[in-house]
């Protein structure tokens, strides 16, 4: 496949840069600075990445001002040379293209309605009443239940499931596998089982969002559960009924978010971690990895849980004398108070 060639002039325009060195120079795509060849841009973000720099081949490479001098090589000078990254890595990704057409092996609901401009591929299947905005990519297998709403300039990877009544806004990205308004995990005692609550909300994902693959945002029991502006969330990550996660916020792989748990803007969740149900995280805050979060996070900041990695026999003397605390503190007190009395007789 022929990839097509920018020059670094046009490159630095479009992402507000500068150019040091033959703007003319042309490259086709990019690369990091141990693989990267002549005809590809590279990036260099910091002074522990000088031994790469000094031996890269790459033709090219996107700098800050402040590192200009330590390379020779032709340079697009930026103030955040990662975040001028991530805006190229779009002019150089060949699978966001929206080929416009419905394949003939698509099942469309005759209430639905599809906008001009939208690619549906094979074997998707589309409900009652729902909507799909033009420009969106619907890819092959998925299933976009009756109406749900699917906004602008959307991408549904193969394999994505939409149940019904689910909301995206505006260029909502989901990658396979994900799962939209299934059954949030809601039962009663009865009489020794349990009874099914039906669950009468939906998800509603706003403009920005993306959700990685096998992901599942439940739908809400009564209230929605809601992804707000600009959220981002990992493959495999559990959200449950109710939920909802404010603008801007980042959750990695395997999170588990318990029922009705509102979580803040900024707030970034690290891998593995646990969330308990009805709690509160606020905004900005970051939780590390694994961590369980029992109850509310009320002020900005860092939080972990657990304990750090050690060799396996230390580890289990320490279970021992965690287990021992309780009868520990207990002693402690004792002692503290026989000290107090030996003081006041003294």
């Amino acid at each position: 496949m022929t990839h097509p060639l920018f020059s670094l002039q046009q490159i630095a325009e479009r992402i507000g840069g500068r150019v040091d060195g033959d703007g003319e120079y042309q490259v086709s795509g990019l690369g990091t600075l141990e693989s990267a060849d002549a005809s590809l841009l590279s990036l260099y973000t910091g002074t522990r990445y000088q031994q790469q720099l000094n031996a890269t081949a790459a033709g090219a490479v996107l700098i800050s001002e402040e590192h200009r001098a330590q390379t020779d090589l032709h340079a697009i000078v930026v103030d955040d040379p990662y975040a001028a990254f991530a805006q190229l890595t779009h002019l150089f990704d060949r699978n966001s293209t929206v080929v416009a057409g419905i394949h003939p092996s698509a099942i469309l609901a005759p209430s639905a309605r599809i906008a001009e401009g939208v690619q549906v591929c094979a074997h998707v299947v589309v409900g009652e009443g729902a909507v799909i905005e033009a420009g969106c990519y619907i890819g092959a297998n998925t299933v976009i239940g009756e109406r749900c709403i699917v906004g602008e300039n959307c991408r549904l990877n193969p394999n994505v499931t939409l149940y019904n009544d689910t909301v995206l806004g505006q260029r909502v990205l989901i990658h396979s596998g994900a799962v939209l308004g299934a059954d949030g995990f809601g039962f009663a005692p009865y009489q020794g089982t349990w009874f099914k609550i039906a669950q009468l909300g939906a998800v509603i994902v706003e403009e920005d969002v993306e959700i990685g693959a096998c992901t599942t945002v439940d739908r809400g029991a009564l209230d929605n559960t809601v992804l707000r502006k600009g959220v981002k969330l990992d493959n495999q990550i559990m959200v449950a009924h109710n939920v909802e996660i404010g603008e801007h916020s980042a959750v990695a792989a395997c999170v588990g978010i318990a029922g009705s748990t509102h979580i803040g803007k900024g707030v970034r969740i690290a891998g593995g971690a646990g969330l308990a149900g009805h709690i509160t995280v606020a905004d900005n805050s970051y939780i590390s990895g694994m961590a369980m979060v029992t109850k509310s996070v009320t002020q900005a900041g860092s939080y972990s849980s657990g304990t750090a990695l050690e060799p396996t026999a230390s580890w289990r003397r320490n279970v021992v004398r965690f287990r021992q605390l309780d009868q520990l503190v207990g002693r402690v007190k004792e002692l503290e108070k026989k000290i107090k009395e030996i003081e006041g007789h003294s």
